[in-house]
This record gives C-alpha cells, sequence and structure tokens, in this order.
C-alpha cells in the first residue's frame, strides 16, 4: 500500500428516508475535509438502502484509489462490524483487482461518544437536577453477548462522573431488557425523571421505536417524567472520531477485543458459533446476491449471525466471483 488511501465508510442501512439523508450529510462532511484529510471518500451500506457498498468502492477504484481504509459505521463489533462489512470488502477486491484495504476498528466506546451522548441528554433538560434523573441508555440489542456487554459498558461509563442518579442499559431488539422493562426497573428503583438515550448515529426505524415504545410506557405512568433525547446525529465530533479511526488504520494501530469474541471463544450457549462460516450481507441493489439468502427482516437490522475478521490472519477466504454466495471459511 502506499499513503495515503482512500476512505470508504460502511453503515448498515435503513428503511428511513431520514436515516439515509442523514448518513449521505455526514459522508458529504467528510468530503469537505478532501484533500486535506484523505484523498478521497466514498459511502455506501451493507444492506437495506442505496448506495450500496459496491458502487461506494467502486467509484473509489474507477477514479484511481485502489488502496483504501474502510472504516465500519457502527458503534460495537457485533455481526456486521466482524463479519459482513469485511466479507463485503474482500468481495470488492475480487471484482477490482489490485484493490487493498485495511479495516480500522468501530467508533465505540468512545470518550467523544460518551461526551455526545451526554449533550443530547442534556438537551431535554427541564430543569431537573442532574442527580435527580436517571438514564435510559438504549442499544440495537444483538445475539452476539459481546457486543450486549459493549452497550452495559458505555452506560456504566455515561454515569461515571457525571452526577446523574444512575444509568441504566435496555435494548430495542434481540436482547433484554427491552425498552419497557427498563423503564420499569427504572421506576422501581425510584426514578421520577427518566432520560432515553437512544444510542444510535442516526434516525432509523429502530429509533423510532424507542420513541413509541417510550411515549407508550410514559403514558400509562403519567407520574413519571420521561424524555427520549435525539441520536448521536450528523456533526463534527463524530467526523473527528471517523478521521481518528483512518489515522489508526494506516499507522497498524488497531486493538479489538478477542477475548470475548464469541467467534474466537466458546461462551456459554455460543460454542456451536465458534469458527463460524461467514458470507457477505445480502443487499437488493448487488446483483451478486440471492436477495433471499440468509438474511431475516428485523426492521433496521438483522444481527442474528455475527461474524469474526477484525485480525487479518483469520479473515473470511476471498469469495470466487464465479460463486458469489459461497460460504466465507476462516482458518
Amino acid at each position: 500500500m502506499t499513503d495515503p488511501q482512500a476512505l470508504l465508510v460502511v453503515g448498515h442501512g435503513t428503511r428511513s428516508t431520514a436515516g439515509v439523508a442523514e448518513f449521505t450529510a455526514f459522508i458529504d462532511r467528510l468530503k469537505r475535509r478532501t484533500p486535506t484529510a484523505f484523498p478521497a471518500v466514498e459511502g455506501g451500506f451493507i444492506e437495506l438502502s442505496d448506495p450500496p457498498v459496491t458502487d461506494a468502492a467502486g467509484a473509489l477504484a474507477t477514479t484511481g484509489h485502489l488502496d483504501m481504509v474502510a472504516v465500519p459505521l457502527v458503534l460495537v463489533a457485533a455481526g456486521h462490524g466482524k463479519g459482513d462489512i469485511p466479507a463485503a470488502l474482500l468481495r470488492e477486491t475480487v471484482r477490482h483487482p489490485g484493490m487493498t484495504y485495511r479495516y480500522g476498528r468501530p467508533l465505540g466506546p468512545h470518550p467523544v461518544l460518551l461526551d455526545l451522548v451526554a449533550a443530547r441528554v442534556d438537551a431535554t433538560d427541564d430543569g431537573t437536577p442532574r442527580d435527580d434523573v436517571h438514564v435510559l441508555l438504549v442499544g440495537r440489542g444483538s445475539t452476539d453477548p459481546d457486543a450486549n456487554a459493549e452497550i452495559t459498558k458505555v452506560a456504566r461509563l455515561l454515569w461515571e462522573g457525571r452526577g446523574w442518579a444512575g444509568v441504566e442499559t435496555a435494548f430495542i431488539s434481540l436482547a433484554d431488557p427491552a425498552v419497557p422493562a427498563g423503564l420499569e426497573r427504572l421506576r422501581r428503583l425510584g426514578a421520577r425523571r427518566i432520560v432515553v438515550a437512544p444510542y444510535f448515529l442516526f434516525s432509523g426505524i429502530l429509533p423510532d421505536r424507542v420513541v413509541e415504545q417510550t411515549r407508550a410506557y410514559a403514558a400509562d405512568h403519567p407520574e413519571l417524567a420521561v424524555t427520549v433525547a435525539d441520536v448521536i446525529g450528523d456533526c463534527e465530533e463524530l467526523a473527528d472520531l471517523v478521521e481518528e479511526r483512518y489515522a489508526e488504520a494506516i499507522a497498524g494501530d488497531i486493538r479489538m477485543n478477542c477475548d470475548t469474541c464469541v467467534y474466537r471463544v466458546a461462551l456459554p450457549g455460543f460454542g456451536h458459533r465458534v469458527g463460524q462460516p461467514q458470507r457477505p450481507h445480502s443487499h437488493p441493489a448487488d446483483g451478486a446476491h440471492d436477495h433471499g439468502d440468509h438474511h431475516h427482516d428485523h426492521g433496521d437490522h438483522g444481527d442474528h449471525h455475527g461474524h469474526d475478521d477484525h485480525h487479518h490472519d483469520h479473515a473470511p477466504a476471498a469469495p470466487q466471483a464465479t460463486t458469489p454466495d459461497s460460504s466465507l471459511g476462516r482458518r
């Protein structure tokens, strides 16, 4: 590889037009940093919405940017960050001979994200002192226990030193406790003022569901003051963090947690997932995929399958161009 490399930002995708617009605006924000920070920037999704990652990678390749850094625009290393995105990137190296990439790590947890979430919570301020406010941090939820544990870690980091009465964790999909259960726990702990903080980058079906479930719970408990904070959103601080992940990938400073990775370690109840073969995610705009293969509809995501590709020596084998749906194995 030769420095500097182009930046390829890979998002999950959403059926929300507002979420796609926010992602697009964020990519435009990063593009305004060229050529000082990056020689070129493109962004795409692995599923659900356009542009697909194959278009973004192709746009870089056709303009001569075959060496790139791919930064997963995800908050935790679950199935999409560990496998779906790397598998899609490996497929692009088949489509574009000579293409090479370095894979950055997920965005969180990071102090920048903690500060942004705290700012969104503070923006709901009704004058109640922080030590009388409880926060419910709501993550996406995953069948990867390591990813769910990361959300709990973020909640604890958000609580430490910031003066709130307490910070609890809930999930909107695939993991417990659900949002109503999290709110009920806070009520039983004595909370009277609760701010629900969706731990999401942009708008989407799942953040909307957080709002709906919170409003339903609040309507049944008029004695409580319950509000929902905004998602993190398109902002300069988030762009700074992506630039940081880009820089550390170029420097080779990629430090990821493998000690509790479900695809390396036989965690209780998940032993069958160690060494599980993987394949790229399905995207309707990518003609190489069988649209009915392995992905089920879970609203904005299907984190029911995960993968491990955060170390190159354990990366999925490159897919064969003539068999686009073949399973991607690992050593």
